[in-house]
């Protein structure tokens, strides 16, 4: 059911399920998380670093272009020490040394420091493109929220239980599959963030 993103992507870590959770595996720890959007690196014309090797997982088989996909959030122990994020992947490829597609995602904290984002992944670990970034506790997930993420056309969009919190364009990928991720990084604190359930629909 499941194209993981370790087993068949190779350069990315896989997503587990346990105890009707799903989570990540622990990722690589050599080179932390510095971006501009974030505010821990100098400036915005600096490039991200990091290991990026995010845990995601796609479904297999043949899905619609036009993708709305829904999860409910578990988190616990929330904390600003790390980027805790729960991402759904829309019109996602992954292949050997291949990860293509759209990803909306939100950190798992109600401080002024959580945030949603939607980005593009471009194909290699760490190459992505920022298509919208929104700050603030109202962007953040706790523990039972319902988050959702659309695209129709070229409109992508992100939900918190119902309510539209961010939305974006663009036009590079138009098929795919969709899937869940979460962000690398995270130490031992992966199993503290997940999705107690994942349901998607797609029309052409």
């Amino acid at each position: 059911m499941w194209i993981n993103g370790g087993k068949d992507g190779i350069d990315w870590v896989d997503v587990v399920t346990k105890n009707g959770v799903a989570y990540g595996a622990v990722s690589r720890m050599g080179v932390a998380e510095r971006r501009a959007e974030q505010g821990n690196i100098a400036s915005d014309e600096s490039a991200p670093e990091g290991d990026y090797d995010d845990p995601t997982a796609v479904l297999a088989g043949t899905w619609g272009s036009n993708q709305h996909a829904k999860g409910e959030v578990f988190s616990r122990n929330q904390t600003e020490a790390y980027f805790q994020e729960v991402e759904i992947r829309l019109r996602s490829t992954i292949e050997p040394h291949l990860c293509t597609g759209y990803e909306v995602f939100w950190r798992c904290l109600k401080t002024e420091n959580a945030y949603s984002e939607i980005v593009r992944w471009n194909g290699k670990r760490g190459d992505f493109t920022s298509l919208a970034r929104r700050i603030g506790p109202e962007y953040g997930v706790e523990d039972g929220d319902l988050v959702e993420a659309t695209i129709v056309g070229n409109v992508l969009k992100g939900f918190i239980n119902g309510v539209e919190v961010i939305s974006a364009t663009d036009d590079v990928f138009s098929e795919g599959s969709p899937g869940i991720g979460f962000n690398f990084g995270v130490g031992d604190t992966n199993v503290d963030h997940g999705f107690r359930s994942f349901e998607v629909e797609t029309s052409s």
